[in-house]
């Protein structure tokens, strides 16, 4: 089993129900990413580049869906957090119920084309 199957299997309920639908989203929209066990997150890398983490956050809980060039994306503005940070923004998710795929499949879609 990987590393990055081991952690999300480890996670409580409410935080593994998440990454699941995440990663069955992510794989769909983008078959070719690679999920890795990086920084102690899973971790998609496309074209062995850093694409996106799902990191938890036990304190405020939710999970935080990563993009590692998160600061060029244009659209779905209102979605993204960046608190703060110079290059990654992020989707957040308190619940499974959160989860807009449609936004989510958007900004996948543009986060691939600033690999191009």
């Amino acid at each position: 089993m990987k590393l990055a199957d081991e952690y999300i299997l480890c996670q409580p309920e409410k935080y593994q129900s998440i990454v699941l639908h995440l990663i069955s989203i992510f794989e769909r929209e983008l078959p070719d990413l690679e999920l890795l066990f990086k920084w102690g997150v899973p971790y998609f890398y496309y074209k062995k580049k850093p694409f996106c983490y799902l990191a938890p956050n036990y304190k405020k809980n939710f999970i935080d869906a990563g993009f590692a060039r998160g600061f060029l994306l244009k659209r779905n503005q209102g979605y993204l957090v960046d608190e703060k940070r110079k290059t990654v923004k992020s989707l957040r998710y308190f619940s499974l119920e959160d989860i807009d795929n449609a936004i989510l499949e958007d900004v996948i879609r543009e986060a691939q084309s600033l690999y191009q």
